[in-house]
């Protein structure tokens, strides 16, 4: 029983921004996992290269470009797709920059990849699920949910909405049978972060405030996304889990 409330076999999965960090370490724990694994990101290049690594544990995953920020191509991208079962919204972007510096175009471009185009791929993606009267959403948040981080005002802006939203939509889509949670990532090294392990006195200062004493590694996501895309977490909704190594808890 314990086994079979955790199984992900055969579900069909989609992740956005799956060709590379967090999205494609989901994509293979999803694909060991026994389901139906779906990729996309805007880059047809990078995307292969995810498709053909990813063949060598499930050959059947799928891989199609898709920019998040066009509406147009989400509507289009999902009405030509039999009904997912799990949709996880992971597409992101990030520029540091202080905020009296910010231009119009980085906040658009953060707000619309992170943000607009999660709420537009959670609508396309409720519309095919609702007909089957179930289905589950995992949203992306970040730890700037939570708190500030300077240099990152449309970062932070974008996730604290996409918490809002997550609760929103587990409220009003909850009598569709769509679950709809979130997880919030702490401190993990990735393309988009990179920049920031770069810097040896941010490191060290950064390891200080985390009480495992050890940034994420990518695996440390896999079972979190399992549970609450099974059955295991089939009476949550609205909820966000933070996979931080307890930094959140300790300030």
């Amino acid at each position: 029983m314990q086994s079979s409330l955790f199984s992900v076999r055969g579900k069909r999965v989609i992740i956005t921004g799956g060709s590379k960090g967090i999205g494609l370490a989901l994509a293979r724990g999803f694909c060991e996992a026994g389901a139906e694994v779906t990729i996309t990101a805007r880059d047809p290049h990078y995307l292969e290269q995810s498709r053909q690594a990813l063949a060598k544990i499930n050959p059947h995953v799928r891989a199609q470009p898709l920019d998040v920020t066009d509406i147009h191509a989400i509507n289009t991208f999902f009405a030509n797709q039999p009904a997912f079962d799990i949709l996880i919204n992971n597409a992101g972007t990030e520029h540091v920059c202080p905020s009296l510096k910010m231009t119009e175009s980085i906040w658009d471009q953060i707000i619309n990849t992170n943000l607009k185009g999660s709420f537009f791929c959670a609508r396309a993606c409720a519309e095919h699920m609702s007909p089957h009267g179930h289905g589950v959403i995992i949203n992306l948040c970040s730890l700037t949910s939570e708190v500030g981080v300077p240099g990152a005002t449309p970062y932070g802006a974008s996730k604290s909405g996409l918490l809002g939203m997550t609760r929103a939509l587990s409220s009003e889509w909850a009598k569709l049978g769509i679950r709809v949670n979130a997880i919030g990532p702490g401190y993990f090294k990735t393309e988009m972060t990179d920049v920031f392990y770069q810097d040896e006195q941010w490191c060290e200062s950064m390891l200080e405030k985390i009480p495992m004493q050890r940034f994420g590694e990518l695996d440390d996501l896999i079972g979190t996304a399992i549970f609450l895309a099974s059955d295991a977490s089939r009476y949550m909704s609205g909820q966000v889990l933070y996979v931080d190594g307890g930094y959140l808890a300790s300030i």
